[in-house]
Protein backbone atom coordinates (compact mmCIF):
# COMPACT_ATOMS: atom_id res chain seq x y z
CA UNK A 1 0.00 0.00 0.00
CA UNK A 2 1.02 3.90 -0.56
CA UNK A 3 2.46 5.76 2.01
CA UNK A 4 1.82 9.30 0.98
CA UNK A 5 1.93 11.99 3.58
CA UNK A 6 -1.59 13.31 4.36
CA UNK A 7 -0.77 16.98 5.02
CA UNK A 8 0.64 17.04 1.46
CA UNK A 9 -1.80 14.51 0.01
CA UNK A 10 -4.80 16.63 0.00
CA UNK A 11 -5.38 18.13 -2.95
CA UNK A 12 -5.86 21.88 -2.26
CA UNK A 13 -2.41 21.65 0.22
CA UNK A 14 -0.66 19.74 -3.49
CA UNK A 15 -1.70 22.62 -5.11
CA UNK A 16 -0.52 25.14 -2.69
CA UNK A 17 2.94 23.46 -2.41
CA UNK A 18 2.72 22.91 -6.25
CA UNK A 19 2.54 26.64 -6.93
CA UNK A 20 4.92 27.83 -4.16
CA UNK A 21 7.30 25.17 -5.87
CA UNK A 22 7.07 26.98 -9.28
CA UNK A 23 7.11 30.29 -8.39
CA UNK A 24 8.92 30.88 -4.77
CA UNK A 25 7.64 32.92 -2.75
CA UNK A 26 3.98 34.15 -3.26
CA UNK A 27 1.26 36.12 -1.41
CA UNK A 28 -2.32 35.02 -0.48
CA UNK A 29 -4.11 36.90 -3.47
CA UNK A 30 -1.80 35.12 -5.61
CA UNK A 31 -2.35 31.72 -4.32
CA UNK A 32 -6.03 32.41 -3.98
CA UNK A 33 -6.31 33.57 -7.29
CA UNK A 34 -4.06 30.66 -8.50
CA UNK A 35 -6.08 28.08 -6.45
CA UNK A 36 -9.80 29.76 -6.78
CA UNK A 37 -10.21 29.20 -2.72
CA UNK A 38 -12.22 31.72 -0.86
CA UNK A 39 -10.06 33.51 1.60
CA UNK A 40 -11.28 30.97 4.59
CA UNK A 41 -10.44 27.66 2.65
CA UNK A 42 -6.93 28.88 1.40
CA UNK A 43 -6.39 30.10 5.37
CA UNK A 44 -7.45 27.05 7.18
CA UNK A 45 -4.75 25.12 4.21
CA UNK A 46 -1.85 27.63 4.93
CA UNK A 47 -2.28 27.34 8.09
CA UNK A 48 -2.05 23.09 8.11
CA UNK A 49 1.22 23.63 6.21
CA UNK A 50 2.68 25.96 8.48
CA UNK A 51 2.33 24.10 11.36
CA UNK A 52 3.76 21.23 9.76
CA UNK A 53 6.49 23.35 8.99
CA UNK A 54 6.26 22.93 5.44
CA UNK A 55 5.84 26.32 4.38
CA UNK A 56 7.09 30.01 6.36
CA UNK A 57 4.99 32.86 6.35
CA UNK A 58 6.68 36.11 6.24
CA UNK A 59 4.04 39.60 7.45
CA UNK A 60 4.99 42.88 6.47
CA UNK A 61 3.24 46.31 5.95
CA UNK A 62 3.22 47.57 2.08
CA UNK A 63 1.79 51.14 1.56
CA UNK A 64 0.82 51.35 4.83
CA UNK A 65 -1.26 47.35 4.35
CA UNK A 66 -1.04 44.41 5.80
CA UNK A 67 1.00 41.69 3.26
CA UNK A 68 1.76 38.13 3.86
CA UNK A 69 4.11 36.30 1.60
CA UNK A 70 4.46 32.30 1.94
CA UNK A 71 7.41 30.31 0.99
CA UNK A 72 8.41 26.61 0.70
CA UNK A 73 10.66 25.80 4.34
CA UNK A 74 13.35 23.50 3.85
CA UNK A 75 11.69 20.63 5.22
CA UNK A 76 8.77 21.64 3.34
CA UNK A 77 11.05 21.41 -0.01
CA UNK A 78 12.45 17.66 0.65
CA UNK A 79 8.79 16.43 2.43
CA UNK A 80 7.15 17.28 -0.98
CA UNK A 81 10.16 15.88 -3.43
CA UNK A 82 9.56 12.19 -1.03
CA UNK A 83 5.67 12.60 -1.65
CA UNK A 84 6.82 13.08 -5.39
CA UNK A 85 9.28 10.69 -5.37
CA UNK A 86 6.99 8.25 -3.42
CA UNK A 87 3.80 8.57 -6.12
CA UNK A 88 6.32 8.50 -8.91
CA UNK A 89 7.53 4.65 -7.74
CA UNK A 90 3.63 3.84 -6.42
CA UNK A 91 2.56 4.68 -10.12
CA UNK A 92 5.42 2.66 -11.60
CA UNK A 93 4.42 -0.07 -9.54
CA UNK A 94 0.99 0.00 -10.88
CA UNK A 95 2.28 0.56 -14.30
CA UNK A 96 3.88 -2.67 -14.29
CA UNK A 97 1.39 -4.96 -12.83
CA UNK A 98 1.77 -3.93 -8.98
Amino acid sequence: MIDLDPVIHERARLEILSYLMLFGEMNFKFLKEKTGLTDGNLAQHLRKLEDAGYITVTKTFKNRRPHTTYKLSERGLEAFKKYLKDLKNFLISIEKGG
